[in-house]
């Protein structure tokens, strides 16, 4: 079960956005960060079941935070989150180790889903 959940986004509202997709029925341990780097540093400190990441963040941007949270913990569940839904950009998150890539803006449909993913294959990553 997901019990934990960081959210790393550098827009307050798309962070809000993530909270309110989340089923209502079910209570989570959230966490936020504003960028890739202060994402990976509250990764380190709290090992999540989750992590909501944006693609295009300051300091670090999220393939990068992906790739280095993946050096943590390679069985982290990174669920990327972007408007850019070109073919190269989703290669590229998925070969990076990605669970999955959600289109902003994110509804509660597509979250429940990927919980109902994760929670149900037993698996971080796959």
């Amino acid at each position: 079960m997901i019990h934990t959940i960081l959210i790393v986004d550098d827009s307050t509202i798309s962070r809000k956005i993530v909270k309110k997709c989340l089923p209502k029925d079910r209570e989570f341990e959230l966490f936020e960060a504003g960028d890739g780097l202060a994402g990976l540093e509250k990764f380190k400190e709290v090992k999540p079941d989750l992590v909501f990441l944006d693609l295009t963040m300051p300091v670090m941007d999220g393939v990068q935070a992906l790739q280095e949270i993946l050096k943590v913990d390679q069985d982290a569940v990174v669920v990327v989150q972007t408007a850019d839904v070109q073919k190269k950009t989703i290669s590229n998150v998925m070969d990076s180790g990605a669970f999955t890539l959600l289109r902003k803006p994110l509804s509660p449909e597509a979250v429940a889903e990927v919980l109902r993913l994760v929670e149900g294959t037993g698996q971080k990553k796959g």
